[in-house]
């Protein structure tokens, strides 16, 4: 059942996605990716008034925590959750985790963008 919710959350999420992904270009222009920061910046912002109000104000099941972390905001932007991943590494103090997963994540999942894109290149000469 889990899976079925984090699905549906996903479908919303990732609807919400392509709609900014369709406005946000025709308000700023495309030669910056505005959307792609802007889905970031608001999926953080959602993520961390979710994760805080679960946290200080009150409970949630599993089930609706999953449908709006994992699944809206997780098809929405999964940089929420490295958000969310950051900001709880930084309240345990433990700093150097912290560091190896901001700037390995960065660094690798970049790098693993232009390796991505390389092989492709080369398998389709």
């Amino acid at each position: 059942m889990n899976y079925l919710i984090v699905f549906l959350g996903a479908g919303i999420g990732g609807a919400l996605r392509h709609g900014v992904n369709t406005l946000v270009p025709r308000l700023l222009g495309s030669a910056f990716p505005w959307s792609t920061l802007a889905v970031n910046i608001v999926g953080s912002l959602a993520m961390g008034l979710i994760a805080g109000y679960f946290a200080f104000k009150g409970e949630a099941s599993q089930a609706w925590r999953l449908f709006l972390t994992t699944g809206i905001l997780g098809g929405f932007t999964t940089f929420s959750a490295f958000s969310l991943d950051t900001a709880l590494l930084y309240d345990r103090g433990a700093t150097a985790p912290l560091l190896f997963y901001v700037a390995g994540s960065v660094l690798l999942s970049i790098l693993a963008v232009f390796l991505g894109l390389a092989v492709m290149k080369l398998n389709g000469q």
